[in-house]
């Protein structure tokens, strides 16, 4: 498909259903060229197929494992070569299932795509997207990601200080979980003791959303709970629609220039980490 080169271009992981999905259907509904990826082809081609019913619409499809830096690289070799930038990167990555089980294997798969697959992304993409004129970055939080679920103050006065934490401190802060959940040492008054994986992984997105920011200040970096949405995560028990749940996403890719990086957001309101 040959695409204007002059329009936006974003890419959406995880967005063969869902919010993900929704969000690439409002991003096309506003102009933009979407790059719809999923880590299963059939599905990813069928949601292709499902937002190009009622006629052709500029969106491709391409498989995406954010857990494996060959199928990055892929990914990354098409948005070069077909486009020579990137405009958006919509990290719709939640991985809330894997955590659900309360085993080690899955506590470190879910921190492995939610947290690490949002690092990769951001580390293949960024000399991308800064060949954009208005370059966007939306990490998908949640309100687990907020300060308020980790007990330990040592550790919420770390995570609070955008202006010192490190990239590789924050690192360590995760292993630090990983080791403790590994050898059944999560206690309650330093760690959620329910879904703490996904817990801490949210956390982590919050924070090195923050740490992005502050060392790329030519891009527009920020990370949003979209609200407690039905979907097959939440086993259809949400409270607000795909469509109202992509709203927040969707605002953020499209903010318009100078606006805050760095931030939370709740749905669409500018928000507190806390």
């Amino acid at each position: 498909m040959e695409i204007p080169c002059q329009k936006r271009i974003a890419v959406v992981t995880g967005a063969n259903k869902g919010i993900g999905l929704e969000i690439c259907r409002q991003l096309l509904e506003r102009g933009v060229t979407v790059v719809l990826t999923a880590r299963d082809e059939t599905r990813g081609k069928a949601a292709v197929s499902k937002l190009n019913n009622g006629g052709p619409k500029d969106i491709i499809f391409h498989q995406l494992d954010v857990a494996d830096p060959v199928s990055i690289a892929s990914l990354k070799e098409l948005i070069q070569s077909q486009f020579g930038r990137l405009d958006i990167l919509e990290h719709d990555l939640d991985s809330i299932l894997r955590a659900m089980i309360q085993h080690y294997e899955k506590a470190r798969e879910c921190i492995d795509i939610n947290y690490y697959g949002t690092k990769r992304m951001c580390a293949a993409f960024i000399p991308l997207l800064q060949l954009s004129k208005s370059p966007k970055i939306v990490n998908l939080s949640s309100n687990y990601g907020l300060l308020r679920v980790i007990a330990s103050e040592a550790i919420k006065s770390e995570l609070r200080d955008a202006d010192n934490l490190t990239e590789e401190r924050l690192d360590e802060i995760v292993c630090t979980f990983l080791n403790d959940f590994k050898t059944d040492n999560v206690k309650g008054d330093t760690w959620p003791t329910d879904v703490s994986a996904y817990k801490v992984s949210k956390v982590a997105i919050s924070a090195y959303t923050r740490i992005l920011a502050r060392k790329h200040t030519d891009l527009c970096i920020n990370c949003v709970h979209p609200g407690y949405v039905i979907t097959d995560i939440t086993w259809n028990t949400g409270q607000c629609t795909v469509e109202e749940g992509a709203k927040g996403p969707v605002m953020l890719a499209l903010l318009p220039d100078g606006c805050p990086s760095g931030q939370f957001y709740c749905q669409t309101e500018l928000s507190s980490f806390e």
